[in-house]
This record gives structure tokens, C-alpha cells and sequence, in this order.
């Protein structure tokens, strides 16, 4: 399956740093094959989803927040985002996993908010790939924003606490906003508009079910992870209910998985992206591949969306998606992903079996065979050698269409 869309307006400048300064338009994907209904367009050519913005405080600081999954059914339609009730248990034996809100509604979004904490976004996103032909494991890297004390996605309104929104804050201050190397943006923040309430965001094209699929990344709770995700870096989500989650309704996490050592290449340039043509490729080591892995994602770098919509990001298999045909599988989604590093066996590598996987299920059956072992030795990662294990990294990566 493909990524249809259909052609909108020309291509609206965007504007020097001020209020309103939303990226340019161009192809938009059909809005029956969103999951976040809220999202007012997702563009195929500059490679961002429109999302509507709020505006809440942290301790007198103005933040600016969106708002794409929430546990409670109810919430869901009315806010018209994912429903993913596993994000009831985000509290469970984890005080620092979430954070509770004060506003004057209970629905999240309808009134001023008063968060607990907020992310920094001034530190320099910075990468330096191993030496060729082995871009990955990294020398070295930093990622470009971090959460500050107290700050958690998932959030609990006060009075309401059964209720778990993911709600990341995507900006900080009251502008202008640099949404070139952002310092007081997030790193995947393309466009803000604090007239019309709108951001802009970066998606990730990744797979699901064996097919193409749009999702946000908004956090990671492992460095080098929140680096090459383009994400805030916020540890305390490892601490998130819990490692090998995936399938267990009581857990907070669903699985996601990728690849140390997939093969390297991108698609053909396509109108309408990357999906699974010929030559794409994905995983750690083919996203470390390319110079844009270091560079900022910015409309002003038009070479890095052209590279991130030809394939050049990790791309990412989601065990499950929102849309999926049986309810025990809907219910199974969670924003909150459990990240499995999947490492292919010499032989794999010397047949090229290493190539594009675009199904959870597939890559089990491969596991079970030995073709694919977990990677070992990382930072937060688990034992190294042993199939489809948990690398307790957690990944805030919403769904957004297919």
C-alpha cells in the first residue's frame, strides 16, 4: 500500500521568527487515512502533520503543547486522537513517568494549564557517526533537548487522575521561535503559528502490519536514542511499566523494533515519498549513513526533508497500530514503546537478508530462527545475543496515518 495524497496550495513562505511562521504546503494525504482526527492536514512533500497547539505555563514560563493519545475512550472522541488505553498504567510504580496538570477543566486542552515541568531546548543537537563503513555505534552525540525537573508527555489533569494524556510540549517562551536549529523548539518542529494555534511537526514514515505508516517521535528515555530520534531526552520513561511489555495489558509499553546492522540505501525520489519501494532501507546503521542524521531538520534545510522523505531515518516496525482490524490489537496501542534492537546474524548478512522488514510478526519468526539476535553492550540496553528483548529505551512515538 502506498501513501496516496492529493495536491493543496502552493507553498507559503514562512515568515522570519515572529508568531506565525508555518511551514510551506504541499501535498496533503487524504484525511481518511489519519488516526490523530484532530490534525488539521499532514503534508507528503515538506513531511510534517499540522496539529492544533495549546498554550499552558510552567511557573510563569509560557510552553506550548499538543496533545495525540489519551486513555480514555471518551477523551479520544472528543479531542479526536488516538485512543490508547495502556496509557492508564503510566502512573503505576512510577511517580516521575507522568506529571499532573492543574486546569480548570477536566478535559485536557479546554483551559489555561499549569504543567509541573517542561523540557530545555537550548542544548546543540550533535552527532559523530564511527568511521565508515560502520556509521553506527556513534563516537559521539548529544541530543538537542532534554527534559527539565519533573517534566513527563503523559500527564493527569488534578481531579481527574484516571485519565492519561500524551501531551509533549513542542516550545518554550513567547517567541519569536527558532525553528531552524531550535533552541526553544523542539527539534522535529518545522512551523509555529500562536495566532491560529498550529505546529508543524516532522513525522517518521515507518511500518506497520507490513505496510507504509506516518508517526510522530516526541521523546526517548536513552540518549543517543533521543538524538537520532530527534526527540527530548527524558530518562525517567525508563523507569515506565515495563520491559517486555509488548502484549500484556497491564504494562504501559507496546513493542517497536529496528535494526543495528540492516543494509544502507534509499528509495528513488517519489512525489509522494518513501513507502517500500526498491532500495529503501532502514535502521540504525542506515540512518548514521547519511550527513543528514546530523543536521537540523528545518524547512531552511530542504536537503534533510528530501533525505527523511526518501528514507533516510530509522523507520521504525510498530507491533501494532490504532486502526488495526481486531479489537484486542487496537487495544494493545500505546504511544509508549518498548524498543527492541534487532542484530542480523553473519550468515543474514552474507545472504542479504538484511534487507527491508516491515512486519513485527516477521521479525519474531526471523528471531525464532536465529537470523536475528537483540543487541547487548548499550546504555539501558538488555542482555545482548537473545531474541526479541527489550532494550528498556522508550520511545513517545504516536501514531499518525497510514
Amino acid at each position: 500500500m502506498s501513501l496516496g495524497g492529493t495536491a493543496t496550495a502552493s507553498a507559503q513562505t514562512p515568515t522570519t521568527p515572529g508568531f506565525d511562521q508555518s511551514a510551506p504546503v504541499g501535498v496533503t494525504l487524504e484525511a481518511n487515512r489519519v488516526t490523530i482526527k484532530s490534525a488539521l492536514r499532514v503534508d507528503l512533500t515538506f513531511e510534517y502533520a499540522t496539529l492544533p497547539l495549546h498554550r499552558g505555563t510552567v511557573g510563569g514560563q509560557t510552553v506550548w503543547y499538543v496533545i495525540t493519545d489519551v486513555s480514555s475512550a471518551s477523551a479520544a472522541r472528543k479531542l479526536r486522537i488516538n485512543h490508547a488505553p495502556k496509557l492508564a498504567n503510566v502512573p503505576t510504580g512510577c511517580r516521575a513517568c507522568s506529571q499532573e496538570v492543574s486546569s480548570a477543566k477536566r478535559l485536557l486542552g479546554r483551559a489555561p494549564v499549569e504543567f509541573e515541568g517542561a523540557p530545555d531546548f537550548s542544548p546543540a543537537r550533535t552527532l559523530t557517526p564511527g568511521p565508515s563503513p560502520a556509521p553506527f555505534p556513534a563516537q559521539a552525540s548529544t541530543p538537542g533537548a532534554r527534559g527539565r525537573a519533573n517534566y513527563s508527555p503523559f500527564v493527569t489533569v488534578k481531579g481527574n487522575l484516571d485519565v492519561v494524556y500524551n501531551a509533549p510540549i513542542v516550545a518554550t517562551g513567547d517567541g519569536p521561535f527558532d525553528i531552524t536549529t531550535h533552541t526553544n523548539t523542539h527539534d522535529r518542529t518545522l512551523g509555529i503559528d500562536t495566532v491560529n494555534m498550529t505546529t508543524d511537526h516532522l513525522y517518521v514514515r515507518g511500518f506497520s502490519n507490513g505496510e507504509p505508516i506516518l508517526y510522530l517521535s516526541f521523546e526517548a528515555s536513552e540518549a543517543f536514542t533521543a538524538m537520532i530520534e530527534r526527540s527530548t531526552f527524558v530518562p525517567e520513561l525508563a523507569d515506565l511499566q515495563f520491559p517486555n511489555g509488548g502484549g500484556r495489558h497491564f504494562s504501559a509499553r507496546a513493542s517497536i523494533f529496528t535494526f543495528a546492522n540492516a543494509r544502507v540505501g534509499l528509495e528513488a525520489p517519489s512525489r509522494r515519498g518513501a513507502s517500500d519501494g526498491r532500495g529503501r532501507n532502514q535502521g540504525l546503521t542506515h540512518a548514521l549513513s547519511f550527513r543528514i542524521a546530523g543536521q537540523d531538520a528545518a524547512i531552511a534545510n530542504p536537503q534533510v526533508i528530501e533525505g527523511l522523505r526518501n528514507g533516510g531515518d530509522v523507520s521504525n516496525i510498530f507491533d501494532v497500530f490504532p486502526t488495526n482490524a481486531r479489537k484486542r490489537d487496537r487495544a494493545e496501542y500505546s504511544p509508549a514503546w518498548d524498543l527492541q534492537v534487532g542484530v542480523y546474524s553473519f550468515n543474514a548478512r552474507v545472504n542479504r537478508q538484511n534487507g527491508l522488514k516491515t512486519d513485527a510478526n516477521a521479525v519474531r519468526r526471523l528471531a525464532r530462527r536465529g537470523v536475528i539476535t537483540t543487541l547487548g553492550g548499550l546504555p539501558h540496553t538488555g542482555p545482548g545475543g537473545v531474541p526479541n528483548a527489550s532494550g528498556n529505551i522508550v520511545i513517545n512515538c504516536p501514531a499518525l496515518a497510514f
